[in-house]
């Protein structure tokens, strides 16, 4: 965090053109009258309230349409409101409506961190200033770097607090890295079970290492300004700021167990910072950007509203100096970074009400914006994969998937129930230039928003096709995807272990009942092109006999090559190839890499044991 004005936003910020969309989002103006804005935040007690934090020391509170004259809370007299100190953090409790108490964290007039418990007053409704409890005090050795963040886990309902390294320039004492020390990590507290004081979660990763604070939750960061939980899967995303020339975004999903180490000083964003660094056991970042795009990152959160469902899935931050913002989704396995608008504010906050809508704030002129999005369904041609093996690009006949927001805003997945399977399933259609798709399954499985289609074998050839996904009549702009002529790829369990089946009894083979050396067996792919007698799309084929590939894969097992009795479309189903072959007679017991190519491509190689 630096609350300053890059010379080009100072320029341009009593009348600024907001939003320029580069990716079709927009700031829609709020509220104004805030001074110097640092968070946002909801009570999610069904009061549709926004509370915004004043640096300076108070809180106000913004409730149907404008803000409220007298505010929630004003300890100015308790804070240093100036630099990238004073009033930093405010987070609401689960079921706050009940426990009528909240939390925030400031910088005291010593300069040191305080995060403290305040309830509400019986009279007023508002916060009593008499109440404060501290909780945690935390020396500060500088100015600056003081974190300032507070958000209660959306499932553990545990307060997280994010501290930067201490200040000064490239962590000087070492805190990030120092076991004995809670600056620059991310602290987990329990402050609800015992009110007023706090207790040590037992599930914290350090608790039985007494050589480290156990407060500590993650460590390895320099300044985390604003880290927040997506409210849909509960996955963490924390904004690091950089120092010299990288800013930085972390990813930790929903079922880490903590102690994750972030790097820093050893690494800022992807790089060294210290000579000849060891990333070795580090967590690197899932984006970053350098100071040619801005100077100072401000983290945001994962939009889950529903006035912009095309824009769900989309973790959206930006740069305190530029203005820029961007957004994250995660598409299978990976992470896609687009960058969504140039906004031309100080970026300071954003913040999320209780319906799930993002807002942002401009740090100098004390103004609030409603971040708006596409209403249709929204994805990118790297969103569009094989099923199996996650690679862009699509195969007529085969199985794909394409990550799109905008078709289901729950978790949860509707599968088609019969063969041949339909071209509309829950409101959702795909077509492939013009052709409609028969659709497997649609929905919201774990965050992600997804299809899951077979490529129309009517498209087949080589170059890009027109894809389109509707959502109960309301259609996508067209995206161009790549139409190979093969993409191979074996279907796996967790992504590593290859979906197989012993050939003679018909069982999965898995590491309790390996293959045997000389055993033939079959394993399910995609992307392995024309067969001689193709099914119409949608259906599986005919059975009278087999739809054969009309080149044969090559198979290796541990680079051996195995021998192929068939090779073609799997019977039953719908997109879906299967390979039957020999495992090779020498090989030692283990895990070995299986892989598959036909043509001139290779798959993705997935692990298959072996007795």
């Amino acid at each position: 965090m630096r609350f300053r004005l890059c010379p080009v936003v100072a320029a341009i910020a009593a009348g600024v053109s907001l939003a320029q969309p580069e990716a079709g989002i927009r700031l829609i103006p709020v509220t104004a009258g805030v001074r110097n804005p640092t968070d946002i935040q909801s009570p999610r007690d069904g009061s549709g309230r926004l509370f915004l934090v004043e640096q300076q020391g108070r809180i106000l509170v913004f409730g149907n349409g404008a803000l409220e004259s007298e505010p929630f809370l004003d300890i100015r007299d308790r804070t240093i409101g100036q630099g990238e100190s004073g009033l930093l953090g405010l987070a609401f409790p689960p079921d706050f409506a009940r426990r009528r108490a909240f939390y925030v964290n400031y910088t005291d007039l010593g300069g040191d961190t305080v995060v403290a418990r305040y309830r509400l007053s019986e009279s007023t409704g508002r916060g009593d200033r008499s109440s404060e409890v501290i909780l945690l005090t935390v020396r500060q050795p500088y100015d600056n770097h003081n974190g300032g963040g507070l958000q209660f886990g959306v499932r553990d309902g545990m307060l997280y607090i994010g501290m930067g390294d201490g200040g000064s320039g490239g962590d000087p004492h070492n805190h990030a890295q120092r076991p004995d020390s809670l600056l620059g990590k991310m602290l987990r507290l329990d402050v609800e079970s015992d009110p007023g004081r706090y207790r040590v979660p037992a599930g914290n990763p350090f608790v039985n290492d007494h050589a480290w604070r156990l407060e500590v939750w993650a460590y390895g960061l320099r300044n985390p300004w604003r880290f927040a939980f997506d409210r849909l899967t509960a996955d963490l995303w924390i904004a690091d700021v950089g120092q010299e020339d990288f800013e930085e975004v972390s990813f930790q999903p929903a079922a880490s167990g903590g102690g994750e180490n972030y790097g820093w000083s050893l690494m800022e964003g992807g790089s060294c910072f210290k000579p000849d660094c060891d990333a070795t056991g580090l967590r690197l970042p899932v984006a970053d950007y350098d100071h040619l795009q801005g100077c100072s990152v401000t983290g945001g959160y994962v939009y889950r509203g529903a006035r912009s469902p095309g824009l769900r899935g989309t973790y959206l931050y930006g740069d305190l100096c530029s203005g820029a913002i961007w957004g994250i989704r995660r598409e299978g396995s990976g992470f896609v970074t687009r960058r969504l608008a140039s906004s031309g504010i100080n970026m300071s906050t954003f913040g999320e009400d209780e319906d799930g809508e993002i807002y942002v704030a401009d740090h100098a002129t004390g103004r609030i914006f409603r971040i708006a999005g596409a209403v249709e369904p929204t994805f990118t041609a790297a969103g569009v994969v094989n099923a199996a093996g996650g690679q862009p690009g699509l195969v007529a006949g085969s199985l794909a998937t394409v990550f799109v927001y905008g078709i289901r805003d729950t978790l949860g997945e509707t599968v088609a129930g019969a063969v041949p399977l339909p071209d509309s399933l829950g409101g959702v259609r795909v077509l492939v230039n013009g052709r409609s798709a028969a659709i497997l399954s649609a929905g919201n499985p774990d965050g992600q928003e997804q299809v899951r289609f077979q490529v129309p074998w009517e498209v087949a050839g080589d170059g890009d096709v027109s894809l389109v996904v509707s959502k109960d009549g309301v259609r996508s702009r067209p995206v161009l995807a790549p139409l190979l002529a093969t993409q191979p790829a074996i279907f796996a369990r967790d992504g590593a272990m290859a979906v197989a089946v012993h050939g003679s009894v018909n069982v999965p083979v898995t590491p309790g009942s390996p293959a045997e050396p000389g055993e033939w067996i079959y394993f399910y792919a995609t992307g392995l092109g024309a067969v001689d007698r193709a099914p119409l799309s949608g259906h599986a084929p005919a059975g009278d006999g087999f739809s054969r590939t009309l080149e044969t894969p090559r198979v290796t097992v541990a680079g051996a090559p195995c021998e192929v009795q068939f090779a073609g479309l799997a019977p039953g189903l719908v997109g879906v190839y299967q390979v039957n072959m020999r495992v090779p007679d020498r090989l030692s017991s283990g895990t070995h890499e299986l892989s598959l190519g036909i043509g001139g491509a290779e798959s993705p190689p997935v692990k298959l044991p072996v007795r």
